[in-house]
């Protein structure tokens, strides 16, 4: 039985995705040639769908799911909320010149709060330290629902240890902005759903963390 998407996710995507899914476990656990050539199949029909609703070439995003490895899981994003004076810390994103919190794809062998401690260093100049888990939530849920593979967003409320505001290669520019005076927000990385669990944290500390 297929879990529950979200009701702002495009049945062709959550279509494409399930199918993609079960080629790549496919792939990892198939015996025989015969196998592997029936679940590259769905790979290209995934890949087929979504260039029929996208236009999207579908050969780079064949190519992107053959790459794939292993059992078909969630990807993991880690975000940072860090509070000062009543404003919280976002970076404008060279992607899409929108802003969010410091974060991004988690690295294999890395612990997660490690994770978030390093990118809202390297995205931001901001020293701090992991604090508590403000919430775990489906990463497609919100925002921009077309994003071809399921991840997870953890984010941490961290506390700030020290640093000051420096772009990345990967950030335009760094600030700090009251809850009520947001920047265009980048959907996908920030959502308001998020910054909202973010601010009940803030005002009732012993609150417990937020999951889907």
């Amino acid at each position: 039985m297929t879990a529950p998407t979200g009701s702002d996710l495009p049945r062709w995507l959550a279509w494409a995705r399930e199918i993609q899914a079960m080629s790549q476990t496919g792939l990892t656990y198939s015996s025989n040639e015969y196998e592997a050539q029936r679940y590259r199949r769905l790979s290209e029909i995934a890949a087929e769908i979504i260039h029929e609703q996208t236009g999207l070439a579908a050969g780079p995003l064949l190519d992107s799911f053959l790459l794939q490895p292993g059992y078909a899981t969630p990807k993991v994003d880690v975000r940072g909320a860090i509070v000062r004076d009543g404003t919280i810390l976002l970076v404008q994103e060279r992607a899409d010149g929108r802003w969010a919190m410091p974060g991004g794809w988690a690295d294999v062998g890395e612990r997660p709060s490690a994770m978030v401690v390093r990118e809202v260093w390297e995205e931001s100049g901001f020293q701090v330290v992991a604090r508590k888990v403000v919430g775990v939530f489906d990463a497609n849920r919100d925002g921009r629902p077309l994003e071809f593979y399921h991840a997870y967003k953890i984010v941490f409320l961290c506390d700030l240890i020290g640093g000051e505001a420096r772009p990345s290669h990967e950030t335009l520019a760094v600030g700090f902005f009251p809850f009520d005076n947001l920047p265009p927000l980048s959907p996908n990385r920030t959502h308001e759903r998020h910054l909202a669990e973010v601010l009940a944290h803030l005002h009732d500390p012993s609150r417990p963390t937020a999951f889907d």
